[in-house]
Formats: structure tokens, C-alpha cells, sequence
């Protein structure tokens, strides 16, 4: 059985701070959610991290077409990529989205090609 990811609800975060909760950073995710939108897959990640490089690679390998969008490395932009991370709850870059789903990281992308289930997704 799935359990959702625990948010904090609107009855626990008082009135005058919640628009700015929901609006920061709001440019990066509404990108992200564009390029979703536009495209089978998508992969969000950082620069001078090995993951993103290594999910892109096994898809290439592939043969599976992807959108990459970079945000900044480990010198900067982490707190625009930590709304991402609050937004999508996956807490490590890359973020892999197929079909507009969230499918996990670098590994994850290995393991689904290497079962098949990758082209399954795609189909």
C-alpha cells in the first residue's frame, strides 16, 4: 500500500506566509513542468554531479531521446534546485520524469532500461 509523502497542510502554515510558499521559485518548477509537458522524457539535474551525467548516458546508450535542463552546480542555485526537491520529493539529482512520471535517478533509469520496463513506459 502507498502512503503519501506527509505535506505540510494548509491549516498548519499561517495565512500571511502561505503565498510565499507557494510562489518561491515557482519560475524553476513551472520550467520543469513545461518541459514535462513537451517532452516522453525529461531530466533535471546539476552541473559537476556524476548522476545526471550517468542517467543521460544510459539513455543515450538506449537510444531514448531526453530533455536535460541543468540548475547550477554545487556552488550555486541550491536553494532554487531545493524547491524542486520540496516540490517533486525526490531528495538527489538527477530527476528523471517519463511520461510525466518521477521515476527516480541515475540507478533507477539503469534498472528500467535494464528490464525492459523502460520501453514499456515508452510504448
Amino acid at each position: 500500500m502507498s502512503h503519501p509523502r506527509p505535506v505540510l497542510d494548509d491549516a498548519h502554515v499561517h495565512p500571511a506566509i502561505r503565498e510565499k510558499i507557494a510562489t518561491l521559485h515557482a519560475d524553476i518548477i513551472d520550467e520543469v513542468r513545461a518541459a514535462i509537458a513537451a517532452n516522453l522524457v525529461v531530466v533535471v539535474g546539476m552541473s559537476q554531479n556524476p548522476m545526471p551525467k550517468k542517467a543521460r548516458k544510459a539513455l543515450d546508450a538506449a537510444g531514448i531521446a531526453h530533455k536535460y535542463l541543468e540548475y547550477g552546480s554545487y556552488f550555486n542555485s541550491w536553494r532554487r534546485r531545493n524547491a524542486l526537491k520540496m516540490w517533486s520529493g525526490w531528495p538527489t539529482f538527477p530527476m528523471v520524469f517519463v511520461k510525466g512520471v518521477l521515476v527516480g535517478g541515475a540507478d533507477d533509469v539503469e534498472r528500467l532500461i535494464a528490464s525492459g520496463e523502460m520501453k514499456k513506459l515508452l510504448a
